[in-house]
């Protein structure tokens, strides 16, 4: 073989045993007893140890000096081969296997201090993940921001001083529009009752077919925290109920149908190669948010879904445009996945501040809880009851995922991008939605954003697909128009 070839045969054996390795981790928040939490860990280590390993060979170096790109594709299946190998080669191999060991223990930790509201329990755990990524961080940064370097994990190109100075854009429009929609006259209500979990999942699986979803390459189950896993030929979501919340399945639902629908879409030439997974968690993000809010959320969907909601569930005491208004009714939440589309991004900011300052190791894990409600209090005005609605809720920093938590402002940002320039492009889609086909968004998505996977650089790839460079302010103009007329 040439060494293009031998590179891609490589990177295709690698990615089919990665995709094994992500099969474990869903398994673990699906189907695993729990008492399988300290042999998991091993079995995730010793994949571990395999796929650092197989990144970390010699003759990928030797085979990236010789080769010869012709093509676009070429070019950009070797540019994500040097990327790995790079940060791979970085990393000492005992390194990679200790925080694949620690964090599959620490999941397992944190589900159980989660479920019984027990903080002090997970703290020793979790002040060894920190200890290991600040490690992993000084190992990847080259002397730069170590934040910087496991920031590249998620979102390459993007640095934590670029996210502060956007995320400093979006802040005080955010808290203005909230405030004024909290001192607004109009009030929408609340969706009283109890609702069927079974019927529940039912709907949730009528709604990832309605977005797209392909059940004959993917399936729902339920977990503690939603996530999509996997890519190509099998790609699995996961949801949750609540009896007296049915929008937390439905909208979990769609938010990891537009995840797995990306994945589904990408090129098939693509599968197991290089570019054959999203491009960064940031895009990702912007297909689970555009299906769930700008989508799932409009005026002309929650019509049809009105009707649908009242064949599932009987009459829900709200005409269609009540029910627009208390899906889109905004609400003090502990909670980041169930918060609305205005406060959100506080959440996310939250988080991001609070991370750069456990790596930079200007915040100690034993102060984590009360930074986390002092900072919770001051942005949102209400004290956090209980850890699990407060910095247990998320299952992020038990796994490790540092670097993770910017992307997903970054992709509102994308999907307010992309959503302006969809509306552009496709004037009559309030027609469609409002009959429950969303297949004219999904076609426009899939043409500009899912097929190429990672063939483009993130921003890049937003830019092809708008006709201008990524910015805050179509998100900001898109929801300052939504609900300033919702809340007069």
């Amino acid at each position: 073989m040439n060494p293009i070839e031998a590179i891609l045969t490589h990177a295709r054996e690698t990615a089919a045993l990665d995709q094994v390795a992500a099969r474990l981790s869903w398994d673990q928040e699906t189907f695993m007893p729990r008492g399988a939490a300290r042999q998991r860990g091993d079995e995730v280590a010793a994949m571990s140890d395999v796929l650092h390993a197989r990144r970390v060979d010699p003759q990928i170096g030797e085979w990236l000096a010789a080769a010869q790109p012709e093509t676009d594709i070429e070019k950009a299946q070797l540019h994500e081969v040097r990327r790995a190998f790079d940060r791979a080669t970085k990393v000492p191999a005992r390194l990679s296997a200790e925080i694949a060991r620690v964090t599959s223990m620490a999941q397992g930790q944190w589900a159980e201090a989660r479920e019984t509201e027990n903080a002090a329990d997970f703290l020793p755990v979790l002040a060894r993940v920190v200890e290991l990524k600040r490690e992993e961080a000084l190992h990847l940064s080259d002397g730069r921001d170590p934040y910087d370097a496991l920031l590249a994990e998620y979102e390459p190109g993007a640095t934590a001083d670029d996210l502060s100075a956007m995320f400093g854009a979006l802040r005080p429009r955010l808290v203005a529009l909230r405030d004024r929609a909290f001192g607004s006259v109009r009030q929408p209500g609340l969706l009283g009752g109890t609702y069927d979990e079974t019927v529940q999942i039912a709907l949730g699986r009528e709604l990832a077919k309605v977005f797209g979803y392909d059940f004959a390459r993917g399936r729902i189950d339920k977990a503690v925290h939603p996530f999509s896993s996997g890519s190509g030929d099998d790609v699995r979501i996961t949801t949750r109920t609540d009896p007296t919340d049915p929008f937390n399945c439905i909208y979990s639902t769609i938010h990891e149908t537009g995840h797995a629908g990306y994945e589904q879409g990408i090129d098939p030439a693509y599968h197991f190669s290089p570019i054959g997974g999203g491009v960064s968690m940031g895009v990702h993000e912007s297909q689970s948010r555009i299906y769930e809010n700008q989508l799932g959320r409009s005026r002309a969907f929650t019509g049809w879904l009105h009707g649908r909601m009242e064949r599932a569930f009987g009459d829900l005491g709200l005409d269609a445009d009540a029910f627009y208004c208390t899906v889109n009714r905004l609400g003090r939440s502990y909670i980041r996945t169930e918060s609305d589309e205005v406060q959100y991004n506080l959440h996310v900011l939250l988080r991001f501040d609070l991370e750069r300052a456990l790596i930079g190791g200007t915040l100690d894990v034993a102060d984590l809880e009360e930074a986390w409600n002092t900072r919770f209090k001051a942005d949102f005005g209400v004290a956090v009851d209980r850890p699990s609605n407060g910095f247990l809720q998320d299952v992020h920093w038990a796994v490790g995922l540092f670097g993770y938590f910017p992307t997903y402002t970054l992709g509102n940002v994308y999907a307010g991008c992309l959503h302006a320039a969809l509306r552009r492009d496709v004037p009559d889609l309030d027609v469609a939605l409002a009959e429950g086909n969303t297949a004219p968004a999904i076609s426009w998505l899939a043409e500009r954003v899912h097929r190429h996977g990672g063939l483009y650089p993130p921003r890049e790839l937003i830019s092809r697909a708008t006709g201008a460079e990524p910015s805050e302010e179509p998100l900001l103009a898109y929801l300052e128009a939504k609900f300033g007329a919702l809340y007069a």
